[in-house]
């Protein structure tokens, strides 16, 4: 994937299996954000396949990627909220835009279970440009489980809250991890997270994959890049270079 002269993706292979938990990790500009948005066709790729589910759906038309983004949801960094709709409205839009017009009663039960399952039900009638940043990363969160989708993939999800909210979201997504068992992808750059959440860690390097493995394969690796970039975080000892 190139845009102009600008490689960001060449011969980047990985795979997520169902049920697991894969963080896409490197630094700024090494292609983690685009990289969801090629899976989902938001953007399309140069070259290469996007297998979803067993199919190839790589130049799929826009009208069959919306059926397969019902199947596989996407918690933006900015949240992506509807600025005219309620918390409560927001959540519930998944459900109401369906062809099918699900029961009034159960959309709205199922409203209150996922804003219980995120503990944001004292904003259900709020607006979201009265909610925190954190906030509005949860209601996200709560909207992308509404359908009851087979992956959801993580855009930065702790990236610009406070301390606290970081915190508070990581909690909800490991609760997410350990209750719900949603096929997921997290691009972050908060290691503390990747470690607590992460069955495989992809980490791009230079356009391509440097790594493809679990986390104590991370940690054991001898590469440098990888090691100090780990040791940033005091995840893991730093190796010296000048040795």
């Amino acid at each position: 994937m190139s845009f102009g002269e600008n490689v960001v993706l060449k011969d980047a292979n990985f795979f997520v299996e169902q049920g697991e938990t894969a963080v896409i990790m490197g630094r700024s500009g090494a292609g983690k954000s685009v990289s969801l948005k090629l899976l989902l066709g938001f953007l399309e790729p140069d070259a290469g396949r996007i297998i979803v589910a067993g199919d190839d759906v790589t130049g799929r038309s826009e009208e069959q990627f919306s059926a397969i983004r019902r199947r596989v949801t996407m918690v933006f960094q900015s949240g992506a909220l509807f600025d005219s709709l309620t918390v409560a409205e927001n959540v519930a839009f998944p459900l109401l835009s369906r062809g099918d017009h699900a029961d009034p009663e159960k959309t709205d039960a199922r409203v209150r279970e996922l804003l219980g399952m995120l503990e944001v039900t004292e904003f259900a009638d709020r607006l979201p440009a009265d909610l925190s940043t954190g906030t509005k990363r949860a209601v996200a969160i709560a909207r992308a489980l509404a359908e009851n989708p087979e992956a959801i993939l993580y855009d930065e999800p702790t990236t610009m809250v406070d301390p606290l909210m970081a915190t508070h979201i990581s909690a909800l997504i490991v609760k997410l991890k350990e209750t719900v068992r949603k096929t997921s992808i997290i691009v972050t750059h908060d290691t503390h997270l990747a470690k607590k959440l992460a069955d495989r860690v992809i980490f791009l390097h230079e356009s391509r994959v440097a790594f493809f493995g679990t986390w104590a394969e991370l940690e054991n690796s001898n590469d440098p890049f990888l090691r100090n970039f780990l040791a940033e975080d005091e995840l893991i000892p730093a190796l010296d270079l000048t040795a």
